[in-house]
Parts: structure tokens; C-alpha cells; sequence
């Protein structure tokens, strides 16, 4: 499987040694602004391959991801407020980038990581052409997985085991699928205050660490790992990530999470989880949201 990775500073860094360390590529890309860093990026990537499996790293520019399997997105400008600060400048990008990417890698499946991630995977799909289920961004999957850890913390249940799941927005609209939320078959108490700290907590979770250590790396790049292996693995994985969505509760044309089938071919198909009505208006709010952003951009 060729992956290449196009924005490569903390994030696409952290994001291509988890893909290394999974032994999820034969051959790896980079591509960044900066070429002498790329370059540095890509011979330590290869010297670290020594102790997991033989692969192909190398630094390039966007012709160079022809053939590509997969390709993700992490360039753009980001910072520690919110993220929708950083939504036209981040547009613009795109609308230069991903008709070149294209051109170059027409059947890729893209992993939009560019904040704000719901705005972008738009983006990409309506710069590039490309079929809704080759691209979708990392959504809400690394909220998930935040509201799931502080859940397992708690009820001292693996959180693998946890079925949880933050919908909607990448951002301040999401919200908990609390009337689905179960472990092990028994349903959570969507009324616990527990719950729904936690699912606040989780909406807070990318800006502490940002406050903390100055950026986001590691988690986003293990989530995106964990993508990049359903795909490969061809494991009908189901995922919570941001996709077009046409009709879903009245909602058309904007990309939001919402649980997904990922496999070979990127998105199998979205599952019809069962929110209640409160849970129906807050993924009507995040659409919105979205879609007052994209037409701001676009005016």
C-alpha cells in the first residue's frame, strides 16, 4: 500500500511514524513546504523501518503521489483557539491544493486531518471531484476516543469495550449520542452527570493539551493510524468520521460525523444510529454551524 502525507510538521510526523509502527505502508511520501525538513523526516522514518519492516520512505511534491492508495491531509495553518479560526485560510489552501492532487492521485482514498476538519473534507470534495466515500475527515473519532477513555477511567471497563460515540461537529456543536451509548449491552444513564461531564471534557480535551504542550500529535495520528489500518485490513471497521451528509435528518450537503463501515474502498456506508429528538436537533445544530461557515467563505 503506497500512503503519501501531505503537510508534514507535528502532526503529519506523528501521524507517519504510527503508520510505520503498524507496518501499514510499503511505501511512504512526504510532502511539505519545507524540503530539507521532509527530507531530514523521511531519513529518520527509514532508519527507524530498520526495527519494524522494510518500507519505502521518501520526500517529494505533489506528483510524486501518483499511484498513492491513500493519501492524507494535514497541511494548513492551526492554533490553540477555536477551530474555525482558522477556516478561510485553510479553504484557500485547498482550492489551490486539491485540484493539483487530483490530477496526480484521481483514485485515492483522502483522510482530510485540516482543521476545521467538517469545513475541509467539504472542501475537498467539492475542489477534487472525488466519490463522498473516498473522502472523509477524522471527525469527531478522536473525541470518541477521548469520551471513551474518561468513560473506561471511571467504570473501570476497557474502552474498546465502551460504545460511545461524540457526533455532529469537530468542535463546540458536537455533542454524545448518550441515548445509544452501552457497554457491554447495558445502555449508560444518559441523565448521569458523570456522562455528560465526560462528553464536555472530551470537547475541551484538544484544547487543554493545546494549552498544555503548545500543539495536538499523538492522539490524532494514532486515530489516523487506526483508519489507514481499517482500509488496508479491509476490516468493515465501524468508525465515527466526518462525511457528506445528504438527507440525514433533514441535513444536506455538509459534512459531519456520524458512525461509518470503512473498508478497503474507504467508506462502505454510514449506519443509521437511532438519536432521540434532542440528540437530532443538536446534529441539526452542528449542521448549521457548518454550513454559515461555508457560506461566509464562499461569499
Amino acid at each position: 500500500m503506497k500512503v503519501s502525507i501531505i503537510g508534514v510538521g507535528r502532526v503529519g510526523g506523528a501521524t507517519a511514524f504510527a503508520i510505520l509502527l503498524k507496518g501499514l505502508a510499503h511505501e511512504l511520501v512526504l510532502v511539505g513546504r519545507d524540503r530539507s525538513k521532509i527530507e531530514g523526516d523521511a531519513a529518520d522514518l527509514m532508519h527507524a523501518a530498520a526495527f519494524v519492516r522494510p518500507m519505502k520512505i521518501r520526500a517529494g511534491d505533489i506528483s510524486d503521489t501518483a499511484g498513492s492508495d491513500i493519501v492524507i491531509l494535514t497541511a494548513g495553518v492551526s492554533g490553540g483557539g477555536p477551530r474555525l479560526d482558522y477556516a478561510r485560510k485553510n479553504y484557500e489552501l485547498y482550492r489551490d491544493l486539491i485540484p493539483r492532487l487530483a490530477r496526480h492521485a484521481p483514485g485515492a482514498i483522502v483522510i482530510v486531518i485540516t482543521n476545521p476538519v467538517d469545513v475541509m473534507t467539504h472542501a475537498a470534495l467539492r475542489f477534487g471531484g472525488f466519490a463522498p466515500g473516498k473522502v472523509f475527515g477524522t471527525g469527531t473519532l478522536i473525541d470518541t476516543g477521548r469520551f471513551r477513555a474518561i468513560l473506561s477511567e471511571r467504570w473501570q471497563i476497557h474502552a474498546y469495550d465502551v460504545r460511545a460515540y461524540i457526533l455532529g461537529e469537530h468542535g463546540d456543536s458536537q455533542f454524545p449520542a448518550l441515548s445509544v451509548a452501552s457497554a457491554g449491552g447495558v445502555r449508560f444513564d444518559e441523565h448521569d452527570a458523570f456522562v455528560q461531564q465526560a462528553a464536555d471534557e472530551a470537547k475541551r480535551g484538544g484544547y487543554e493539551v493545546f494549552r498544555l504542550k503548545g500543539h495536538t500529535n499523538y492522539a490524532i495520528a494514532q486515530s489516523t493510524a487506526l483508519i489507514v489500518e481499517a482500509i488496508a485490513d479491509d476490516s468493515h471497521s465501524v468508525i465515527p468520521l466526518s462525511t457528506l451528509i445528504q438527507g440525514w435528518h433533514g441535513v444536506e450537503d455538509v459534512c459531519l460525523s456520524v458512525p461509518c463501515v470503512v473498508g478497503s474502498e474507504g467508506i462502505v456506508r454510514t449506519l443509521p444510529i437511532d438519536l432521540n429528538e434532542a440528540e437530532i436537533e443538536q446534529f441539526r445544530t452542528s449542521a448549521r454551524v457548518m454550513r454559515d461557515v461555508i457560506n461566509s467563505i464562499e461569499q
